[in-house]
């Protein structure tokens, strides 16, 4: 299969993994791709009328694994773990410039300007801004480019992208936060990992999907 192409990983009753392709929508969108479109797409060409439900959202520029829900009751428990920071998020991000130290938990004020469709760091807080925070590893580096995991304790809206653009650090062909438009990629933003509680079995679901074999993450050797 295509690594451009959705892509299921694990899927029951009541939930669905799936990989999200960049340049897909993470909610349903009547004039561009997106990953519930496509999922009741799949049902439908199954003879099924599956709804499918959103609990959590991916940047359209980046890729990687998500959880959708396949009930309204899983709905409502997988989205309360994200929003009670039960589901551990790791991704993978490639930073243009290195960074000092190897690893740290940055925390920031953030404000959301939705007209503009952009995140900005703020020094105080007032209506409309969120506190940020999320921890990070330096995995490898190259002349000009750094790879860190990342954790999110939170999960506010480019949160990855404007907390460490803040910094001087951009990522990785994003145009909108400095990154500088790149055409080998898009935004280097990978949902790499996803950890949670089955909703209705109880049991851990732990499911890594590794960035496609391309450019930039073919750069780094300790992704081969």
């Amino acid at each position: 299969m295509s690594e451009h192409c959705p892509a299921v990983l694990y899927e029951d009753s009541s939930l669905v993994l799936c990989v999200k392709p960049a340049g897909y929508l993470s909610e349903a969108n009547s004039s561009s791709l997106s990953i519930p479109d496509w999922l009741s797409s799949r049902y439908r060409s199954a003879g099924q009328k599956d709804a499918v439900f959103v609990c959590h959202r991916l940047d359209q520029v980046a890729g990687g694994r998500m959880v959708y829900a396949r009930r309204s009751d899983t709905a409502a428990i997988l989205t309360a773990a994200m929003a009670n920071r039960h589901v551990d998020k790791e991704y993978l991000a490639v930073l243009r410039g290195h960074i000092a130290e190897k690893e740290d938990t940055l925390t920031d004020l953030l404000f959301r300007d939705a007209r503009r469709n952009k995140t900005f760091v703020v020094k105080r807080m007032r209506k409309g801004v969120r506190e940020a925070s999320l921890s990070y590893h330096v995995l490898e580096e190259t002349a000009e480019l750094t790879l860190v995991r990342v954790h999110l304790h939170t999960g506010r809206t480019h949160q990855i992208r404007v907390q460490f653009a803040s910094r001087g650090l951009p990522l990785l062909g994003d145009s909108r936060y400095g990154g500088g438009a790149d055409a080998r990629c898009t935004t280097a933003l990978w949902s790499n990992r996803l950890v949670f509680s089955h909703p209705t079995q109880k049991r851990e679901m732990d499911y890594t999907c590794p960035p496609p074999r391309e450019y930039p993450w073919t750069l780094f050797s300790c992704l081969d």
